[in-house]
């Protein structure tokens, strides 16, 4: 792994942190996008758990420039005696251009959005999984599904997953959903949430397949691709007024 790569993540992660008008919500999520618990971050930097516990909760004051710094360290120096796999999917999102055809939005969330906050943006209705919408999600990827299909390599599909897989993947130009299904269930990594739009009769196929893989399935009635990303975007902006 390149050390620029890694010091460009860590000046995201650094910076992140430092803009946030909840630093303590985007330490977490930072933390759980590297699958790291409290207790070994605890022990990583030799502080009790309830410390980590109480910046994350906002009971203790905003970190300062040195907390910041051992934070980030501590997430890195994890992650690499693990095989560096949150730094390599970093490596992977800067290595290769998306296909701007396909791709119609990225964004990371600076503060976890809860599925079902997704689902009222969208416009939504969820089709498999409903149980799940309490859970969290840190970004979205609005996909052109014709022109994916057409057009991505199945390396550059990884690439939709942004910094991580706890994300939703949005696809446009939807007749059936059953190719999204499909597509995700060949590649392997899972989203947290699938969204489809310009559904005319939803596949029961792409149903059965977000049930069996615990993918929130979620049909978007937004009146057109616009309306969808706009509304996407002000989701964004509104939890980092939040």
């Amino acid at each position: 792994m390149l050390d620029k790569e890694k010091e460009v993540l860590a000046r995201r992660i650094a910076g992140e942190i430092t803009l946030s008008s909840d630093p303590g919500k985007t330490m977490r999520k930072w933390r759980e996008i590297f699958g790291i618990s409290q207790t070994e971050l605890a022990d990583h930097l030799g502080v009790s758990s309830s410390v980590i516990s109480d910046y994350e909760g906002g009971r203790r004051k905003s970190p300062g420039a040195t907390t910041i710094k051992k934070f980030v360290e501590a997430l890195l120096a994890i992650d690499e005696s693990r095989g560096g796999s949150v730094i390599k999917a970093f490596s992977r999102t800067t290595g290769l251009e998306l296909p701007t055809t396909a791709i119609l939005d990225i964004r990371e969330f600076s503060i976890p959005v809860k599925i079902a906050d997704l689902v009222e943006a969208v416009k939504g209705e969820v089709a498999a999984n409903k149980d799940m919408l309490d859970k969290e999600i840190y970004g979205y990827t609005v996909v052109d599904s014709i022109q994916a299909i057409l057009e991505m390599s199945s390396e550059e599909f990884l690439k939709l997953y942004g910094w991580t897989t706890e994300r939703a993947l949005v696809f446009t130009k939807v007749s059936t959903g059953r190719s999204p299904m499909i597509a995700v269930r060949v590649q392997g990594l899972k989203p947290a949430v699938v969204v489809l739009h310009g559904v005319k009769k939803l596949d029961e196929l792409a149903v059965k397949l977000a049930e069996k893989e615990k993918i929130p399935l979620v049909i978007s009635k937004a009146e057109n691709e616009g309306e969808l990303i706009t509304n996407l975007r002000k989701l964004a902006e509104k939890k980092e007024g939040d």
